[in-house]
């Protein structure tokens, strides 16, 4: 789950919900800079169900007794976020092997980039044992994808390598848009036509809930974007996990909007 601070209390947007934005940037995403990027469709797919993991645990959000709201992504123990991700693939593959492989290299890709886990010898164990049984799944993956004539073209490594960075790029910029941190932010390694950028990106509100974000460079083909998007405001903190529940399921929902535009 992600957390957005407003001045009637906490806003709260699910991961998949979140992955379901960073499906519409990457629909939106291309232009002369940034380049196409290829099996579209399917790397579209991937960047809107690359939480898919953490669908059950949504349904079901545990609280944080420290914060008193629903435990923000960043902040479960790390053995409840690595059973998050050991499901993804079991739960993305029914819907294609090339979106299943980028789903898996994503969640792999945030233990490579972010390694806090390696603190805690018991945490290092429990990535480790994810981590090599990622690597084997993806290893199966390729190969089934480098036999077959059509997918063959967008299973070499420079490719994958593309369509990882580009889902965590969208990744990355989903999240900025839904904590709505305003100021300037950056994102790096973007891929372009002709090797990676870094993108600066000033956040703007505009009105409640309503923002707009300046992007330089411009990755995309449209000279405007429009998002809309949903998140459900907690006005308490809690002690107690099922009032929180209750409280999430209730009439609580907001309508959010993020329009981007060129810097």
């Amino acid at each position: 789950m992600l957390h957005r601070s407003s001045k009637y209390g906490l806003i709260c947007i699910t991961q998949p919900h979140h992955a379901w934005l960073s499906g519409q940037l990457a629909r939106a995403w291309g232009n002369e800079q940034f380049g196409e990027f290829v099996p579209k469709q399917e790397v579209c797919f991937a960047a809107e169900q690359h939480d898919i993991g953490w669908l059950q645990w949504e349904q079901k959000p545990t609280l944080n007794p420290e914060t008193g709201y629903p435990y923000k992504f960043t902040e479960l123990p790390t053995e409840v976020h690595i059973d998050i991700w050991s499901t993804a693939k079991q739960l993305a593959l029914p819907l294609g092997r090339y979106a299943t492989l980028l789903v898996s290299l994503h969640g792999t890709g945030l233990y490579e980039r972010f390694t806090s886990w390696q603190n805690s010898p018991k945490s290092a164990q429990i990535v480790q044992d994810f981590l090599n049984n990622e690597y084997a799944f993806q290893k199966q993956i390729i190969d089934t994808l480098q036999k077959d004539k059509y997918y063959a073209p967008y299973a070499t490594p420079e490719v994958i390598e593309r369509n990882q960075k580009l889902v965590a790029t969208w990744d990355a910029l989903s999240i900025i848009l839904c904590v709505a941190k305003v100021g300037e932010q950056h994102i790096t390694q973007v891929p372009t036509n002709n090797g990676t950028t870094t993108l600066k990106l000033t956040l703007v509100e505009n009105k409640d809930n309503h923002f707009t974000l300046i992007m330089s460079p411009w990755a995309f083909q449209q000279s405007e974007i429009k998002l809309v998007y949903e998140g459900r405001l907690v006005r308490q903190a809690f002690s107690d996990e099922t009032a929180m529940r209750e409280a999430l399921n209730s009439d609580c929902w907001l309508t959010l909007s993020t329009t981007l535009i060129p810097g």
